[in-house]
């Protein structure tokens, strides 16, 4: 717990939100939690780079609009909805630029740091997700591209599947490289023969 009080003092925290009572709160809030912060209205062109977490109010807003202004950058942002009232437009808004928690105004001091690390928890979770995600279709392409070599290979060759292997796997230890780069090669290679028969 006390880590994850300690990473949110870490946050830039950028509050797009109309100069009301809300506001001041949030800002003394997010000021009391110790982040650096600043504070924007109405919805600027571009989410400059040094914000970590955008609180923003979503209330009477396109949601095409504030997805195009959050994705514009590669960093990824926590993201905290602050809405007025609850109805399908609002709720469909909230799911399509992914906010990661929601504030209900009029905003209270009380659930402000909750919103906030349980926001950081959920996105911090999300990217880790998605590397393990990016990390499984790696290792299953190089599986398809070591199969797809191997009956390349016993399709020229005649040869059955473990023998396939084999020679891929040599291949690999005598050009110190892995299987995947020389099933690749393999794939590369039979494309190319594939054309010139073509031509």
């Amino acid at each position: 717990m006390h880590d994850l009080i300690r990473d949110l003092r870490d946050q830039n925290v950028l509050l797009i939100h109309p100069r009301d009572r809300s506001a001041d709160e949030l800002l003394q809030q997010v000021n009391r939690i110790g982040c650096g912060f600043d504070h924007m209205w109405p919805v600027p062109r571009d989410l400059p780079d040094k914000f970590d977490m955008v609180l923003i109010d979503v209330t009477d807003q396109s949601a095409t609009k504030l997805k195009g202004f959050l994705e514009k950058r590669e960093k990824p942002v926590t993201i905290i909805a602050i809405i007025g009232y609850e109805n399908p437009s609002v709720l469909n808004v909230i799911l399509e630029i992914g906010a990661h928690a929601v504030l209900m105004k009029p905003v209270r001091a009380a659930g402000v740091l909750s919103s906030m690390l349980m926001a950081r928890r959920y996105q911090s979770e999300q990217e880790r997700f998605s590397k393990d995600m990016a990390k499984l279709r790696e290792k299953l392409d190089n599986v398809q591209k070591v199969n797809d070599a191997k009956f390349i290979l016993m399709r020229h060759r005649g040869i059955a599947e473990r023998e396939a292997y084999d020679i891929i796997r040599k291949q690999a230890m005598t050009k110190r490289t892995t299987t995947t780069e020389i099933a690749q090669s393999i794939i590369n290679a039979e494309s190319i023969l594939s054309n010139l028969g073509d031509s």
